[in-house]
């Protein structure tokens, strides 16, 4: 028969148990998916496009820290933006990130494509687009968005195509190799209200390629030249680039639940801790309206106005909830 402190021990030894088991489930509770922000600035070859390299990069930098939510933000720009330094951020990375979290590459400069191979132009060895898909690939988030606003752009899409990885490029091609305008845009997108085009404080991926689309389509327009540079995306993984979302297909569905940045009252939800919860579910049903109309088609029109109904009670009462 056991001692009373034998049994005293074994009591102490599943409290003890139970209390860390209760602490692993709370920090589950707790953890939020984060976002993975990693802006690239390659070589510009001359000081006016090192100069503006930079100037666009530490814009998209200084803009994100100041966004609020769970953002993890590097930046590499001048000496630093090197096909080691890429390859250490991306690496780490692959270390940190979990299947939830979002990752999303910006690469802004030049780039060049020989009729095969895609490579983006750095201090150094360049950075084919083979090579960042296969840092890309190792790591763990289900959801990946690269941006490349480089020229010849469009020729990275074949080597970095992938699903769960949404792709958006400055030019159509490989051959359109002249400088591009399309990053000045982009982060445009981020700041500028307008770009939020359904009204929920958010600016969506989809939302930003379109804002910057049409600027930079305005751009040559205004300027009347001929443009060099077609913006364009793929999101499913398996098609061909377009430059319009679809619902046959599901183009740019992937880029609607992508969530760059938060305005307004979203953005102090996000920063405050006891609406974080609320503002994540809140994103969550929008992501389901937004699937739904995708899913339209094929569902029976009772259950398709079924679902979208109950999305959006119980998104009204999210939001009430969020307006207190």
């Amino acid at each position: 028969m056991d001692s009373a402190p034998q049994v005293g021990a074994r009591v102490k030894q599943r409290w003890l148990f139970s209390l860390g088991l209760l602490w692993i489930l709370l920090c589950g509770v707790s953890a939020r998916a984060a976002t993975y922000y990693i802006t690239v600035a390659g070589l510009g070859g001359e000081a006016d496009y090192e100069q503006r390299f930079e100037g666009l990069a530490n814009d998209l930098d200084k803009l994100l820290k100041q966004s609020g939510g769970e953002l993890r933000v590097h930046t590499l720009s001048g000496k630093d933006a090197t096909r080691a330094h890429i390859t250490e951020i991306l690496g780490m990375v692959a270390r940190e990130a979990k299947a939830d979290d979002d990752l999303v590459v910006i690469l802004i400069g030049h780039g060049s494509f020989d009729g095969a191979e895609y490579k983006f132009n750095l201090p150094g060895p360049d950075m084919s687009g083979s090579e960042l898909a296969s840092l890309c690939d190792k790591i763990a988030a289900k959801r990946q968005l690269i941006v490349n606003t480089t020229s010849a752009s469009g020729g990275s899409v074949a080597a970095l195509k992938k699903p769960g990885r949404a792709l958006i490029t400055a030019t159509k091609s490989g051959t359109e190799k002249n400088a591009t305008v399309f990053a000045r845009y982009w982060i445009e997108a981020l700041r500028d209200p307008a770009a939020d085009v359904d009204k929920n404080e958010s600016i969506s991926a989809l939302e930003a390629f379109q804002y910057a689309e049409r600027k930079t389509t305005e751009f040559y327009e205004s300027q009347k030249r001929l443009a060099t540079e077609h913006p364009q995306f793929e999101d499913t993984g398996k098609g061909d680039p377009v430059r319009a979302p679809a619902t046959e297909g599901n183009e740019g569905l992937l880029l609607s639940t992508i969530t760059l940045v938060r305005i307004g009252q979203a953005q102090r939800a996000a920063a405050d801790p006891a609406k974080r919860d609320l503002l994540a579910k809140k994103e969550e049903l929008e992501q389901k309206i937004d699937k739904l109309k995708y899913e339209k088609a094929a569902m029976p029109e009772d259950e398709y106005k079924s679902q979208l109904t109950a999305a959006l009670v119980e998104l009204a009462r999210v939001q009430q909830e969020l307006d207190k």
